[in-house]
């Protein structure tokens, strides 16, 4: 049998960017079930110790431990299936039980925690930021249905709906009870297991998303009271700048450079959050597109009860966001506008200093010219003085002229001569600087 051609060189990350498609797949799941979902926000210190945890509980499960590059397991430890999953800010723990037919009926059914160690438990990494029971019952075995709903849920605040195209109802309060858990009961049709367990996995990220959107809220309303201070300054300070001398401007430059750091380092602290909850709430307005619900006449439904009582919140995340853009672009513009004031102040001192330079180099060119003068005088009576001695001593050779008369002849003749040398020499050097 002939031998397949080998593969060329791979990319380092086909396998990882390949099998990123399969990650955290749903379960097969079959009713009658209890899930307990926790998400407990945590630090990079606290996921690594996520990872810590779990391996202890697996231990002493005599269970294979997980590696160092584990972000996702399912394992089944017999009287419950933990699935455990690593996400970028936060650790998911979800325990799933098999609830006997007897555990259930007009009272609220066992949680699926029961069976987990209470102290391996009480001691998970990080900070609760949501606690979940989800009861999965078959609707044809539950007759007092409404019962349980009364005992289980918050009738004041029920919301339900049915999901999965109708094969499912879904009940739930949106509320903390006082056991620190909420609440939701799936009532399930004919949904196969593959489909049950891709429903059940979109309600506990629901849940999760929802909590996880929230965050940015309240960074929003602390953003809200420093960008009303900040917007507060920067108004007084275009105000100061518009009457402002130039003595002023140092201070005023002052001024607005520490309150652009203050907006920048709010915007710093800030922007990273609000990103995360925009991208967090449309993962949850996707997740409840994914539940494909429909009205149960006279409930609100899930989709109606998020955009009621999120959109605040999430406009409120939004409008934060915007505002910290406009104050920072502001603050730029502002700057910008002293910055140019600055600049032509320090164009037109500059101006003024060349022109004063100019007038001095005038002068100094009037009392060069006036030395100029001198020298040639100075230069002249040496140079005479010495054709005079000159004379003198040619008189011996019959020189026929007196010394004084040579002298007095000589004398135009070397300032001539010393004017064009000097006039020859300053048109050189200064010809010379001009090119």
């Amino acid at each position: 049998m002939p031998q397949p051609p080998s593969l060329p060189q791979q990319h380092p990350e086909r396998a990882v960017l390949h099998n990123e498609v399969h990650a955290r797949p749903p379960e097969s799941l079959t009713a009658p079930l209890a899930l307990t979902h926790f998400v407990m926000w945590t630090d990079a210190a606290e996921r690594e110790a996520s990872r810590a945890h779990l391996a202890a509980l697996l231990r002493d499960q005599h269970q294979p431990l997980p590696d160092a590059q584990c972000i996702h397991l399912r394992v089944d430890l017999g009287a419950y299936r933990l699935r455990w999953e690593l996400h970028t800010e936060f650790v998911t723990w979800t325990f799933t039980s098999v609830l006997p037919a007897a555990e259930y009926g007009a009272r609220e059914p066992d949680a699926a925690i029961q069976a987990v160690p209470k102290d391996w438990l009480a001691q998970l990494p990080g900070r609760a930021l949501s606690a979940l029971h989800l009861w999965v019952l078959p609707a044809s075995s539950v007759p007092e249905g409404a019962q349980l709903m009364r005992s289980a849920l918050r009738e004041d605040n029920l919301v339900a709906s049915t999901v999965a195209d109708g094969y499912g109802e879904l009940y739930t309060d949106f509320c903390i009870h006082a056991d620190g858990y909420s609440r939701m009961v799936l009532l399930t049709g004919s949904l196969t297991p593959r489909r049950l367990g891709r429903l059940v996995l979109r309600l506990l990220e629901i849940e999760t998303y929802r909590m996880a959107a929230m965050l940015g809220l309240p960074a929003a309303r602390a953003a809200g009271r420093e960008l009303a201070l900040a917007e507060g300054e920067l108004a007084a300070l275009a105000e100061a700048i518009r009457s402002a001398s130039r003595n002023d401007e140092p201070e005023l430059l002052d001024r607005l450079t520490r309150l652009a750091g203050k907006v920048e380092s709010q915007y710093a602290a800030t922007h990273s959050r609000f990103s995360a909850s925009r991208a967090y709430f449309e993962l949850l307005d996707k997740r409840i597109q994914d539940i494909a619900e429909s009205r149960l006449a006279g409930m609100q439904t899930v989709r109606e009860f998020m955009d009621r009582r999120l959109s605040p919140a999430r406009a409120t995340c939004e409008w934060a966001a915007r505002r910290q853009d406009a104050l920072s672009q502001r603050v730029s513009r502002i700057s910008n506008l002293l910055r140019t004031r600055v600049e032509i102040e320090q164009q037109q001192s500059a101006q003024a200093l060349l022109a004063t330079m100019n007038q001095r180099q005038g002068l100094q060119l009037k009392l060069q010219s006036t030395v100029e003068g001198l020298s040639v005088a100075a230069i002249t009576y040496y140079i005479v003085g010495l054709v005079s001695y000159l004379a003198r001593g040619a008189q011996g050779l019959g020189w026929p002229l007196a010394p004084e008369t040579t002298a007095a002849l000589a004398i135009p003749v070397v300032a001539g001569s010393v004017w064009w040398s000097l006039r020859r020499l300053h048109h050189r050097m200064f010809g010379a600087s001009r090119h």
